[in-house]
């Protein structure tokens, strides 16, 4: 690969940016300073914030021969949509090259601007320093002229640092890719800029009832469980509850009952009269409502941390993002009056990729007739052609676990233990899988075998992570699926925000998006269009299907699967106007 500096020669002009500005509560950002540094001069230029103000346009040059170069760029791209500017045609964004170069391996300074200089041995700024710059930063809404002068050199400090972290990097930086990365970073700003629509009155309403809604609910629930004592759970009573209604549970080494919340999701799956004991324990533990940061205009917005995982998707923080809340909760996320949304999501995204990058005819077509699972029953021999969903539903539920819990490697026995079924029909369904779809197994094998030689594993548009010892064959195998899924969702939310759709946020593999209601329905078609376009660049060519919810005012968003729990709550805070009857319409 040629050096950066030889990379860097395609663009007229290189500006190294930093942004200091405060975003409390859900708020869009309050610019406070800006320092910009022109990466071959040299030459440094300071503002603050009466200053920027005046700039009707982006005073370093943003046009479509020049880059712009920051360490998460988001942060500084959405103070610019803020001030109104035009966004650099090229961003080049350190945070996730740099995550591309260190994915899997153990960062003990983290992966911030600091952690990326302490792991390559560079010049470090003191943290702790660094830390009250910050808070005078965020929390404080004047300054005096020495604050002024200590704000401006500790954001030229950061500025210093990425230059010094861009010359180090710049061995291994996929520009062409990099590129990319910095687009949908820029896709990142709008979304967070946009938000997630929330029904604050009722937000409030919960915060005022939830303590005593939550005595009165555990009364409701537990009427046919018998398991609690006020608010507290009894796992004496619980296993009581257990036995007689012969229901087997997994345990710790120790003997006691296993009481996390994933196995009462498997137990829940296999013994459905565990379904609103479950919610309920969710609903008295997960109650984060009050976390949400929703801003004066009542948008919820949080950082959506792209590039976090070792896959490459975002994962923000569940407390501090709508689609982080409880099922039940996320019945607070309301259109504002005039305006619907749509929750448009990939349909079998997974399979559709596996398809695709193996190249197995007999996945493909199975992908392509509508339904992945009933199409494997039908090629496995378990159900005759013509079946439905409808006339083969507990059928259709155990290949529909085969299928995907293949893709990361589940074995017989769990895959026993999830379907509800025994070891031996799973092992049957397995082989008879291999069978199936013969390509798509070699291909996964292959794939595993050489990322184990290699030590590393990449998606189509370079996202790598390094492979460790501790890294075992079967949790490699879904890497490919999920590491590309995070490209597709990319490649549509890059298309997305540019064509000016209202992308309120991405949700692993659907979008929110938002409009007014007249304009909703091109929206919808559009961003389905964009999402299948995605689709095919990363599958070579299948056309992935995509599912929609439309909501409009005075409507609400409700995940159907938390609809009971939400009904019996909005009745108990005394808000029977909030009760959800009918689910979002769905295309």
């Amino acid at each position: 690969m040629s050096t950066l500096a030889g990379q860097l020669d395609a663009f007229a002009r290189v500006s190294l940016v930093d942004f200091e500005f405060r975003a409390l509560n859900g708020s869009r950002p309050d610019v406070v300073c800006m320092v910009v540094r022109d990466y071959r001069s040299g030459e440094v230029r300071r503002y603050w914030r009466n200053e920027i103000a005046n700039f009707r346009e982006c005073p370093f040059p943003v046009g479509p021969t020049d880059a712009m170069v920051a360490f998460y760029a988001s942060a500084e791209l959405g103070c610019m949509l803020e001030l109104g500017w035009r966004l650099p045609s090229s961003v080049i964004d350190l945070f996730p090259e740099h995550r591309v170069q260190t994915n899997g391996l153990q960062l003990p300074a983290g992966n911030g601007l600091l952690g990326a200089l302490a792991w390559r041995g560079l010049a470090r700024i003191d943290v702790a320093a660094k830390d009250a710059m910050r808070d005078k930063v965020l929390y404080q809404s004047s300054w005096s002229e020495t604050e002024q002068a200590e704000i401006l050199a500790y954001c030229e400090s950061d500025v210093d640092a990425l230059a010094i972290l861009l010359n180090a990097m710049s061995p291994t930086l996929d520009l062409p890719r990099a590129l990319l990365r910095g687009r949908y970073m820029a896709a990142i700003a709008k979304m967070e800029r946009t938000g997630i629509p929330i029904d604050t009155e009722l937000r409030q309403s919960f915060v005022d009832g939830w303590r005593r809604a939550r005595v009165e609910l555990v009364k409701t629930v537990d009427a046919d469980y018998g398991v609690y004592d006020g608010l507290r759970f009894k796992r004496g009573r619980f296993d009581e509850f257990l036995r007689v209604h012969g229901i087997p549970w997994p345990r710790t080494d120790a003997g006691f009952l296993k009481l996390d919340d994933e196995t009462f999701k498997e137990q829940s799956l296999v013994w459905p009269v565990l379904k609103q004991l479950r919610e309920l324990r969710q609903a008295l533990t997960s109650m984060h409502l009050p976390d949400l940061p929703v801003g004066p205009d009542g948008r919820n917005r949080t950082l959506l941390a792209p590039f976090a995982s070792k896959t490459g998707r975002n994962q923000p923080s569940a407390k501090r993002f709508a689609f982080g809340l409880a099922a039940w909760q996320r019945g607070i996320i309301r259109p504002p009056e005039g305006w619907g949304l749509a929750y448009v999501d990939f349909s079998s995204q997974e399979i559709a990729i596996a398809a695709g990058l193996s190249g197995d005819v007999g996945l493909i077509d199975a992908y392509e007739s509508g339904d992945p699972y009933l199409a494997f029953g039908q090629r496995a021999g378990f159900v005759p052609a013509g079946a439905t969903r409808e006339s083969h539903t507990r059928v259709r539920d155990v290949c529909k676990t085969v299928v995907l819990g293949l893709n990361y490697g589940l074995g017989a026995e769990r895959m026993a233990y999830q379907a509800g079924i025994a070891p031996v029909q799973a092992t049957e369904l397995i082989q008879r899988h291999r069978i199936a779809y013969p390509r798509y197994w070699r291909w996964s094998e292959d794939t595993v075998t050489s990322a184990l030689l290699s030590n590393e594993m990449t998606s189509l548009f370079g996202w790598r992570r390094t492979i460790g010892s501790l890294d075992r064959p079967t949790s490699l195998m879904n890497f490919p699926m999920q590491a590309n899924g995070a490209e597709m969702m990319r490649a549509a939310a890059i298309a997305a925000t540019e064509a000016g759709i209202a992308v309120c946020a991405p949700v692993h593999d659907a979008f929110l998006i938002a409009a007014p209601i007249e304009q909703l329905d091109h929206d919808v078609e559009r961003m389905r269009q964009l999402m299948a376009m995605a689709g095919r660049v990363v599958t070579g060519g299948i056309n992935i299907r995509t599912d929609a919810k439309v909501v409009r005012y005075p409507d609400r968003y409700m995940d159907e699967r938390g609809l009971d729990m939400w009904n019996r709550v909005v009745n108990l805070i005394d808000r029977p106007d909030a009760v959800c009857r009918l689910p979002s319409i769905a295309w």
